[in-house]
C-alpha cells in the first residue's frame, strides 16, 4: 500500500473542501481498504466522513430517511425498516458476514466496486481499473458476471444487494457537491458500463452521499431473494427484489421486481413489470413476464445458467406473494 495523506472531515463543507483530484472518501472502509491492499485503488488521500452527522435513521413524509453513515447492522436491525421495509432489512442481511456489515455504511454499500477477478488483479488488463486495456472476462472467468446490460468493454455486476432493494423500492439518493445538492433516484445512481466502465455512478468528483430517502412502503407483499454458491459470505449469482400488490379479483394491480448478479448496476424489470399489470396471478403469467425480461439477456459462453435461474427466480417468488 502506498503512503496516503488522511484527514477527518468535521462536516459536510470541510468535506468537500478537502477534495481534489486523487481524493477519495473513507466510511466504514470495508471495501475501499480491500481495495488499497491490492494494489486497485490508489488515493494521494483520505477524507474520513465517518464521523459526519449522518449516522441516523428518521420517519420523514410517510417514508423514512437514513443517513449515509448509518452502519449496515443497524439498518438492518432497526425496528421501524424491519416492520415497514422487511425487504430492505432482508438484503442487508443477506450481504458479507456479521463483522462487516458491523462496519460497512449505507454509502459506502451502494458504492462498493464490482467482484470481477480481473478487476481487483492489477497483473491482469481490466477496462474498469484501467480503460483502454480491454476486458479478458469476456473471453475468460465470467461464471458470475453480467448476462444483461453489458457492452464489449466490460460485463462485470455490481455486488450490492441493498441496492437492488432500493431500486424496487423507488429510493432517492441525497448527494451533495460542488454543483450543490441534488436527489438522484434508484434505479439510476448506478450506471451500465458502454464504454466508460470505469465510473460505476453518476456522481460526479468530489460529490458526497449524505442519505437515502425512502417514500412510503408500497401496498402489497415484498420478499427478497438470493441465491449463492454458500450459504453465507458470498455475492449473488442472481437475486430478486419484488414486490406485488394484488387486487380483489385476483389480478396484479402493481409490481416492482429488481434483479441482482445480472448487471453492471442493480436491474429493474420494467419489461416483467409492465407485463404482469393487469394479468391473473397465476404461474403461466409469471413465467410469461419473466421471459418478456430475460429476452434481453446476452449471456455468455459459461453464464447462461442465469437466464433459467433468473426465469425461476422470478416466477417462484412471485407465487409466493399470492396470498
Amino acid at each position: 500500500m502506498r503512503p496516503f495523506e488522511y484527514t477527518r472531515a468535521r462536516d459536510a463543507a470541510e468535506a468537500l473542501g478537502a477534495y481534489r483530484p486523487g481524493t477519495m472518501y473513507l466510511g466504514g472502509g470495508t471495501n475501499l481498504v480491500d481495495l488499497m491492499r491490492l494494489g486497485v485503488a490508489r488515493p494521494d488521500r483520505l477524507v474520513d466522513v465517518s464521523r459526519l452527522p449522518y449516522d441516523r435513521i428518521e420517519e420523514a413524509d410517510g417514508g423514512l430517511r437514513v443517513g449515509a453513515a448509518v452502519r449496515n447492522t443497524d439498518l438492518a436491525v432497526h425496528p421501524v425498516v424491519r416492520a415497514r421495509y422487511p425487504m430492505l432489512a432482508r438484503s442487508v442481511l443477506s450481504g458479507a458476514s456479521g463483522q462487516v456489515r458491523a462496519m460497512a455504511t449505507v454509502a459506502g454499500n451502494l458504492l462498493q466496486r464490482t467482484r470481477c477477478s480481473y478487476f481487483q488483479d492489477v497483473s491482469k488488463p481490466c477496462n474498469k481499473r484501467e480503460p483502454g486495456t480491454g476486458c479478458p472476462a469476456i473471453a475468460g472467468d465470467h461464471h458470475n458476471l453480467a448476462i444483461l446490460g453489458y457492452s464489449e468493454h466490460c460485463v462485470a455486476t455490481h455486488p450490492s444487494d441493498m441496492a437492488v432493494a432500493l431500486a424496487a423500492l423507488d429510493a432517492r439518493v441525497l448527494v451533495t457537491g460542488a454543483g450543490g445538492d441534488r436527489a438522484i433516484p434508484m434505479p439510476g445512481l448506478h450506471r451500465l458500463p458502454d464504454d466508460r466502465p470505469d465510473r460505476d455512478t453518476v456522481l460526479e468528483p468530489g460529490d458526497l452521499i449524505t442519505a437515502v430517502e425512502l417514500p412510503p412502503p408500497p401496498p402489497g407483499a415484498s420478499r427478497y431473494r438470493k441465491v449463492r454458491e454458500r450459504a453465507s459470505f458470498a455475492f449473488a449469482l442472481v437475486s430478486i427484489a419484488a414486490v406485488l400488490d394484488m387486487g380483489e379479483d385476483g389480478t396484479v394491480r402493481d409490481c416492482r421486481l429488481a434483479l441482482g448478479g445480472v448487471a453492471h448496476a442493480p436491474w429493474r424489470a420494467y419489461l416483467a413489470e409492465e407485463a404482469l399489470r393487469g394479468a391473473p396471478a397465476r404461474e403461466e403469467e409469471f413465467a410469461r413476464a419473466a421471459d418478456a425480461e430475460l429476452d434481453q439477456a446476452r449471456p455468455l459462453p459459461h453464464n447462461g445458467y442465469k437466464v433459467p435461474l433468473a426465469r425461476n427466480l422470478i416466477v417462484r417468488t412471485l407465487l409466493e406473494l399470492v396470498p
